[in-house]
């Protein structure tokens, strides 16, 4: 059984309109799948149907992490398209925070808060790694950052909590190619025998620094085709018009990303 299983999962919003319509998925340790589709063909509502957001109701099918429906704190994490500000906690706070709260859950719920000698050592060699400014510790998360920064300390997020699975919706949105190269190589030195990533894209690009084992065509709500790293220079070639086409599909015309 792999550590993340989508059955048949269909998600609707809150009005009832169904964006995801039937995906079948397995990501496990040491792969990196990528799912490729265009605006509004519902990638996004995927991804936050995986981390269980109230306004993506599932309506058929299942989500199964670690064999089980729960998925909260046992270490599946999204980094997000567009992160949110959180005034008044610090990116360190958070992330100790964060780290406890996942602690807690393996352990059963017994107490077992990471040393702060611990973590600060593990805090500012993770930064230096992933060029984050030390300054950035100490203010509050996502305040005032710049795209640039915000994708950084999402990436710092994942090094520093080690997730299972590590579910990226759209982060090369936005980022020159130094730091997409620098994304990259977090998630690169992430994904190994514990651990694996599902990279969501638009574009090509950022393939092209993480390389996917699996690419996968997702076009209105579904995937409508599979394959290894050389889908994605298909895709690039041909575009998603074809794909949809070619699978009878419509072109993607929902209000999911």
């Amino acid at each position: 059984m792999a550590l993340l299983e989508l059955k048949n999962l269909h998600v609707a919003l809150e009005d009832g309109t169904e964006i995801v319509k039937g995906v079948d998925l397995a990501v496990d340790t040491n792969e990196i799948h990528a799912i490729m589709g265009p605006n509004g063909s519902g990638k996004s509502t995927l991804a936050y149907a995986l981390m269980g957001h109230p306004a993506y109701q599932i309506t058929e099918g299942q989500i199964l992490f670690l064999g089980a429906d729960e998925r909260a704190q046992k270490g599946l994490f999204l980094a997000f398209q567009y992160p949110h500000a959180i005034p008044g906690v610090t990116v360190t706070s958070f992330l100790r925070s964060a780290i406890n709260a996942i602690r807690k859950a393996r352990n059963d719920g017994e107490d077992d808060p990471v040393k702060i000698p611990e973590f600060r050592t593990d805090l500012l060699a993770a930064m230096e790694k992933l060029k984050v400014p030390r300054e950035l510790a100490s203010r509050y998360l996502n305040d005032g950052f710049s795209g640039g920064e915000k994708k950084r300390v999402e990436i710092l997020q994942m090094a520093m909590l080690k997730p299972r699975i590590a579910v990226l919706d759209e982060t090369d949105s936005g980022l020159d190619i130094d730091a997409l190269k620098i994304v990259a190589e977090g998630v690169d030195d992430l994904v190994g025998t514990e651990t694996g990533a599902l990279v969501i894209t638009h574009y090509q690009r950022i393939l092209n620094y993480v390389k996917p084992d699996f690419v996968h065509v997702f076009v209105d709500g579904r995937i409508v085709q599979e394959g290894g790293p050389e889908l994605a220079h298909q895709l690039e070639a041909e575009g998603y018009e074809s794909f949809g086409a070619a699978n009878g599909r419509s072109n993607g015309s929902n209000s999911g990303n």
